[in-house]
């Protein structure tokens, strides 16, 4: 009997799997296997769903709403979008100018896709979230890494983006809050970007907002509500994050109309619009107050700052303050070079990650995911007890190298 010969995309087959998927599924076939593993790689919150949200989407599903909606999302979702765009963002745009999808994930592969062809480039500072790369080299452009360093909390500085950008750049990608360092730009951090940006006309922004509702005293600015940007930038947002929601997969984009259109009509062939069902409670999660969240972002908030105190006490590490998301980014790089008890050398921050994970039980993301080598992620979206277990594995995993 032949074998069939399995030819694949070359850009598939190029793709990196994502590093927080492969470390969260050995960490649970570690569990399997009946190792105690805590898990502080994941990136979603332990909370559960909004009474309010989950009751709209069961009310859904009983009142039979259970059917295809308009590829870009309901209009009722759309305009509660816009007003809240509006509203809270400085954000003028209309319901037409709106793609929901499955997710934020979903939108910035629809936007990159969209804008990006052969020859371009994406600009992205690191670190960076895990996708962004590879939804670029997808698309057939180029990912430019610029690197920014720890001493500047993990910050673009726009001496260092206008030295990055070139006459190739298409799209500049910017995550605030950032995934992974929970780094968040001022206004004034982000009006400076802009000042660069607006020497280059040719040049997009994908703005990624999805930690938006999970800040520490810091306020959010949207970046397309700067002078002259709203019409060159493409706002990604949704439900997951903030609202507990991450498995509803629910997001959106917002965007001039022409990019918006270019996005629908990727959507229309790949997978059409989200749930109905998600859609449903995506307009509750509007409608209710902000208590939950409030509550939710006040238990991240204490969690940060023991995680944040403990790495701080360790020696060798560096460890910034995040001012929004759930995850903190210490430097270990002082730790390279050193060898475990059973004498393997601890090459880069995967090696330190999978020693910490299969030698002492503690599941964290290596920063070789993220383009910063030297760091790694730690997310604080669990229970105390769970941190501060798994920090506590941390510093003896670090006391134990030579």
């Amino acid at each position: 009997m032949s074998t069939a010969q399995i030819r694949l995309n070359d850009r598939v087959a190029a793709m990196q799997p994502s590093a927080t998927l492969a470390m969260k599924s050995r960490a649970a076939e570690m569990r399997r296997q009946g190792h105690p593993v805590v898990a502080l790689s994941a990136g979603e919150p332990d909370f559960d769903t909004p009474a309010p949200i989950a009751k709209a989407g069961m009310q859904a599903i009983q009142d039979g709403f259970t059917h295809y909606t308009e590829n870009p999302g309901m209009q009722a979702l759309r305009e509660a979008i816009a007003e809240k765009l509006e509203r809270e963002n400085d954000l003028r745009v209309s319901p037409d100018q709106i793609v929901c999808s499955n997710g934020a994930k979903q939108s910035i592969a629809l936007a990159v896709h969209a804008l990006c062809d052969e020859g371009d480039e994406v600009l992205i500072p690191a670190p960076y979230w895990v996708s962004y790369p590879e939804m670029a080299r997808f698309a057939g452009a180029t990912p430019q890494v610029v690197h920014t360093a720890v001493d500047h909390d993990y910050k673009l500085s726009p001496e260092r983006l206008d030295e990055a950008l070139t006459e190739r750049t298409r799209l500049f990608i910017l995550c605030s809050p950032s995934n992974p360092t929970g780094a968040v730009y001022s206004a004034d951090e982000l009006e400076a970007l802009a000042d660069v940006l607006r020497r280059y006309d040719d040049v997009l922004v994908l703005s990624d907002e999805i930690y938006e509702y999970v800040l520490y005293g810091a306020d959010h600015v949207a970046f397309g509500s700067l002078p002259g940007m709203r019409d060159r930038t493409i706002t990604v947002n949704g439900f997951s994050k903030g609202f507990a929601m991450t498995g509803w997969r629910l997001g959106y984009l917002a965007a001039p109309t022409p990019i918006a259109d270019a996005c629908a009509k990727i959507q229309g062939q790949f997978t059409s619009a989200p749930s109905s069902i998600s859609q449903k409670a995506g307009v509750a999660a509007y409608e209710m107050g902000s208590g939950p969240v409030d509550d939710m972002v006040a238990a991240f908030r204490e969690r940060r700052d023991v995680v944040v105190d403990r790495l701080r006490s360790l020696e060798g590490v560096q460890c910034p303050m995040p001012q929004g998301a759930f995850y903190v980014y210490p430097d270990v790089s002082s730790y390279f070079g050193a060898e475990t008890p059973g004498g393997e050398t601890i090459k880069d921050s995967s090696d330190l990650c999978f020693y910490l994970l299969e030698e002492h039980h503690v599941a964290l993301v290596p920063g070789t995911a993220f383009g910063a080598a030297d760091g790694l992620r730690i997310s604080y979206a669990s229970s105390m007890d769970d941190l501060k277990t798994g920090l506590d594995r941390i510093e003896a995993g670090l006391e134990a190298l030579r």
